[in-house]
């Protein structure tokens, strides 16, 4: 059974989020539940499990917390992506968004 870090969790639920329409004006929050691992495929897919509170300590063996300010993308190569800095511009609006 392969463990699953809580970057790589982040990281699936991020993709989750990101495969919405990407002309989505407004950014909305993510809604991540308790209790559930999100996991971002060998294959590419993502997916999304019950998870017990049994084995939580190992879960949390080698986890990393995810730094505020970090962005999830899907790079044109389909392949995901985080960035760690400046993602805004100073008015809040995407530096990276379309005009």
């Amino acid at each position: 059974m392969r463990r699953f870090s809580i970057t790589q969790l982040l990281a699936a639920a991020a993709l989750t989020t990101l495969t919405a329409p990407a002309f989505a004006q407004a950014a909305t929050p993510w809604e991540l539940k308790p209790d559930t691992g999100y996991a971002y495929g060998k294959d590419g897919k993502t997916l999304a499990y019950k998870m017990g509170t049994n084995n939580a300590g190992q879960l949390l063996k080698g986890a990393r917390k995810v730094p505020k300010g970090t962005l999830f993308f899907i790079g044109q190569n389909g392949q995901l992506y985080m960035r760690k800095g400046p993602y805004l511009n100073d008015d809040g609006s995407f530096m990276f968004g379309s005009e």
